[in-house]
């Protein structure tokens, strides 16, 4: 009998202006910037092949962002639990 275990695929936020400014962004609630932008597009691009039967995001706009443009926005759940 062939059971496959479950995977859990945890992914970062794209880039804010705190990123290049190396600042510790923690509860400040910043927006992506261009590059973080890209960065979430592109994780939309290697998530594309795989099936999620369930997506979590944090309410702040920078993770938030990241998964819309990851193409997950309109099935991702927002979890209150999962800020920094």
């Amino acid at each position: 009998m062939r059971s496959e275990l479950p995977r859990l695929f945890l992914a970062r936020h794209g880039d804010t202006a705190w990123t290049v400014s190396r600042q510790h962004t923690g509860r400040t609630d910043l927006p992506l910037n261009e590059l973080g932008e890209e960065r979430g597009r592109q994780l939309g691009g290697r998530l594309r092949r795989f099936s999620f039967s369930c997506v979590f995001t944090s309410p702040f706009q920078r993770p938030s962002r990241t998964c819309a443009l990851a193409g997950f926005g309109a099935v991702a759940r927002v979890d209150p639990d999962l800020v920094e």
